[in-house]
């Protein structure tokens, strides 16, 4: 088991892309803090928001497996595909989702103000998906932290 877990901590790839999340993550809550003067500890591990941790996870993976296996490995093209899906559905579906919840949530607002009576007393989760410029954020987030992570801080 202790093998097993210093293999895991030492694992420059999955270290880089882990640590480049929750970078991202801390990064969007203090954002978001500043922005609506207000703390919500649901943007440590929620979706939505600037940067995206989505992509800075994915684009660090990616990045951390060409400086270690070279742009030829299978490993980086599956990773590159899996980057390009991930960045490509959240400012697509995803943030499609998030407009709707937003517009719906509206729409609940209004009901409720008329007197009618809904079952659904809780809120649509709005921050889902990421504008083009939160994905591109978080994509150099991971990038760049790959690199350091792999160039300057493991070896």
């Amino acid at each position: 088991m202790i093998t097993f877990l210093s293999d895991l901590v030492h694992n420059e790839v999955l270290m880089s892309a882990a640590l480049s999340w929750a970078l991202a993550q801390v990064i969007k809550t203090i954002i978001h803090l500043k922005m609506t003067k207000k703390f919500v500890p649901e943007r440590l591990i929620g979706s939505g928001g600037m940067p995206s941790c989505h992509s800075a996870a994915v684009c660090a993976l990616t990045t951390s497996l060409v400086i270690n296996e070279g742009v030829g490995s299978y490993f980086v093209a599956i990773a590159g595909l899996l980057s390009i899906v991930v960045m490509y559905d959240a400012t697509g579906v995803r943030r499609e989702t998030g407009n709707q919840a937003k517009v719906l949530n509206e729409f609940i607002d209004l009901f409720k103000k008329n007197g009618s009576e809904l079952s659904n007393d809780d809120k649509l989760k709005e921050f889902v998906g990421h504008t083009p410029l939160q994905v591109f954020c978080g994509a150099v987030l991971g990038i760049a932290f790959a690199f350091l992570y792999c160039l300057v801080i493991v070896r």
